[in-house]
């Protein structure tokens, strides 16, 4: 007889190839990109995302250089960006723990956005009361309202 497998998150499933990906843009750990809201700040986040990190090629028995944090911004904030550079290598060096980005190059592109959701239609009530009240055997009323709910919106199509 199998076994079933445990469950496991989305998030681990893809972890290890999303950090291959990552690491030929030069990002040694996936969070800099996940994280980029919490680390740069709303502000920030919202008109410049992190492209790559450029690591200069180290000599034999020198001390490491800090990366070239790419950003890629949009077109007329760019300038503002600019005069943020400070701020943004101070903020990714504290998440570091180090410092790591020296110097920060910018790149004029659009943002990669998620495209929004569409709001889902609100679900009448007239069909909600009809479908919970063929739920008789269910005890619970917060369940039994959550699977009428879903019933109206099965029926709604």
């Amino acid at each position: 007889m199998n076994k079933p497998r445990p469950t496991r998150k989305l998030a681990e499933l893809t972890a290890e190839f999303m950090a291959d990906a990552f690491k030929k843009q030069g990002f040694a750990r996936t969070e800099l990109v996940t994280r980029w809201k919490e680390i740069a700040g709303a502000e920030i986040a919202a008109c410049a995302e992190p492209l790559k990190l450029q690591w200069p090629r180290a000599k034999e028995g020198d001390e490491p250089e800090p990366a070239t944090l790419v950003l890629r911004v949009e077109g007329p904030v760019a300038l503002e960006i600019q005069h943020q550079t400070g701020v943004i290598i101070e903020r990714v060096n504290r998440f570091f723990g180090w410092p790591a980005v020296g110097r920060i190059a910018l790149r004029q592109a659009p943002l990669s956005r998620p495209r929004p959701r569409p709001a889902l239609p609100k679900a009448d009530p007239a069909e909600t009361a009809k479908v919970a009240a063929t739920l008789t055997g269910i005890a619970d009323d917060e369940l039994r309202m959550a699977l009428a709910r879903l019933g109206a919106a099965v029926k709604r199509g």
